[in-house]
């Protein structure tokens, strides 16, 4: 494709969000330095009952947001497939439907696991529903609803596993993931790639995804409520002393992504493609989820930066040759928004802990995990048979 690329304006316009980002460095702004400082601890065991009811009530605001994330975000920035909105929209409801229950009722009959049923499990099991959809992504377009319905619950079960594993084992002690770049973002992604990997022999000569105008103006739809609710993501389950903190970092990494989208996907591919400024824009929010709480504005922002021109380098170049590697097709390019993103935002939290053993141990640990028991997922799901019309509503839908 080719564009007036204005390259020296494009290299201008990045120069100057580097030099914002670095403006919010503590070493370099005083106020930035006095306002961190200024952050007091406070001793959440202590607090009385009247006190703990109002920080309830903040985290269920939260829990809200988060639900219009995965309804309305997630299901309109998968309705650009055309011809298959029905589907998306709702196996969106579906396996939020499913996802919350499951997640919840497992962890109720896990030893120890006696606060479940608090807002605070309600929110873990919405994070879980969020690492459904993005697997659910890879392989949009290509599983009949009943399908999607099996895949919620064997999902479920193993992001329980992998959670356990990376959080709850001893294994990764000190592992830095509070906002689940590599917990929810990654595993969702490189599971749902195990399933692309097993499943997609069988779609070989169909068609390809199609989008138009209307359908692409919906996903962008979705990318802005997402992009909207994002800090209420992060932001859920951090102590109350830093929920400010972690908002203002996921919004300047937002920002970061969102702007080295728009100058990369000029400066590749001549023109903006709405595929990046829809999706990889979102890469700073799924990249600072490891750090959204410890990080500095400064340092959220570049991280920003990073994941924005990772994303895009990954939907222009990187794209065809994963799906080549997996001999599948990643519907809604979830190894370029989730996987690759969530893996650096992982890498991230070395600068944090310092402790480059676990971290990178938990990075390797979900690929590994999540490609496994994806495979053996989409396995399972061959035995509940093939979609006719791929990308398409008619195999489960009245269409007039």
């Amino acid at each position: 494709m080719r564009g007036n690329r204005n390259v020296g304006l494009l290299i201008v316009f990045l120069l100057i969000t580097v030099a914002m980002a670095v403006a919010f460095f503590p070493s370099v702004n005083q106020n930035v330095a006095e306002g961190l400082n200024a952050i007091a601890p406070i001793d959440t065991e202590s607090l009385d009952g009247a006190t703990r009811t109002i920080f309830d009530s903040i985290s269920y605001a939260r829990s809200i947001h988060i639900l219009a994330m995965l309804l309305v975000g997630f299901g309109f920035l998968m309705a650009f497939l055309h011809g298959h909105e029905f589907t998306s929209l709702t196996a969106t409801f579906l396996a939020v439907s499913i996802a919350i229950p499951v997640y919840m009722l497992v962890k109720c009959f896990m030893p120890g696991e006696y606060d479940a049923m608090n807002i605070t499990g309600f929110l873990f099991a919405e994070f879980a529903a969020a690492s459904l959809l993005i697997c659910m992504g890879a392989v949009l377009g290509r599983l009949k609803m009943d399908q999607y319905f099996v895949l919620a619950i064997l999902f479920t079960i193993a992001y329980i596993f992998n959670e356990w594993l990376l959080l709850e084992s001893g294994l990764f002690k000190g592992f830095l993931d509070t906002g689940g770049s590599v917990a929810i973002h990654a595993f969702g992604a490189y599971f749902g790639l195990g399933v692309v990997a097993t499943t997609d022999k069988k779609f070989q000569g169909k068609p390809a995804p199609q989008s138009t105008k209307v359908s692409n103006e919906f996903c962008l739809l979705g990318s802005m409520i997402l992009w909207l609710f994002w800090p209420s993501f992060t932001s859920a389950v951090v102590s109350p002393d830093h929920a400010y903190l972690t908002v203002l970092n996921t919004v300047l990494a937002l920002c970061g992504s969102t702007l080295a989208t728009y100058v990369f996907t000029k400066l590749i591919r001549g023109k903006i493609d709405i595929e990046d400024i829809a999706n990889a824009a979102l890469a700073g929010g799924v990249c600072i989820g490891s750090t959204c709480s410890t990080a500095n504005p400064g340092f959220s922002m570049v991280i920003g930066i990073c994941a924005g021109t990772l994303s895009t380098l990954g939907f222009s170049v990187i794209a065809p040759k994963v799906c080549k590697l997996i001999r599948g097709t990643d519907t809604c390019g979830v190894h370029n928004l989730h996987g690759m993103p969530g893996l650096l935002g992982g890498l991230f939290g070395i600068a944090i802990t310092g402790n480059v053993g676990v971290q990178l141990g938990a990075v390797i640990a979900t690929v590994v995990v999540g490609l496994v028991l994806g495979r053996v997922c989409g396995a399972i799901l061959g035995l509940f048979g093939t979609k006719n019309d791929t990308y398409q509503d008619e195999d489960d839908f009245i269409l007039e």
